[in-house]
């Protein structure tokens, strides 16, 4: 649900899982076919594994993180993983990379050029995002949604964000 002021956008697990379908369809239908699924951790791993479910393909995992100040909130500093953990070895052929969103674009543009530099093996590459925002610099080959007033997405799993140990031992009284 898209607030009126366009400022936040909340969704919930099944608007989640039903923008990942229609994703999985938009790369479907463009008859594309590729070898492996590379998510980029953690906005990607949930998209990826799904993904990877549907088309039957492994799931390699590449870690970044750039929003870590204001629990999250703020982009920082880029920081893209030098191993790719992939169960065949070296990652190779056609990959699709999966991630949440692009929303500055600065992460996707980086691991793309990264992946084209430092990864020969792989012959093809494409990208899949669930929403691109307006501000973004990077376009997705395949996206869901386009978000032109550049909202705050509250992924229904945010809530974990805060969550500790001791809250959850106090939360089932245990």
């Amino acid at each position: 649900m898209l607030t009126e002021d366009g400022k936040h956008l909340y969704v919930s697990y099944d608007e989640y899982h039903s923008l990942i379908e229609k994703l999985a369809i938009k790369v479907h239908q463009s008859g594309w076919r590729f070898d492996t699924i590379l998510c980029l951790a953690r906005g990607g791993m949930r998209p990826g594994d799904i993904l990877s479910r549907i088309f039957d393909v492994p799931l390699a995992i590449m870690s970044t993180s750039s929003y870590r100040a204001e629990a999250g909130k703020v982009q920082g500093h880029l920081d893209i993983a030098h191993y790719i953990t992939t169960p065949q070895g070296q990652i190779a052929g056609k990959v699709l990379l999966v991630d949440d969103l692009a929303d500055t674009g600065v992460t996707l543009q980086a691991v793309v050029d990264r992946l084209r530099n430092d990864y020969p093996p792989i012959t093809e590459l494409r990208t899949a995002v669930l929403w691109t925002k307006g501000s973004s610099s990077f376009a997705a080959d395949y996206s869901v949604e386009h978000l032109p007033t550049n909202p705050w997405i509250h992924q229904p799993f945010e809530s974990y964000d805060g969550l500790t140990p001791d809250k959850l031992l106090a939360k089932w009284k245990l």
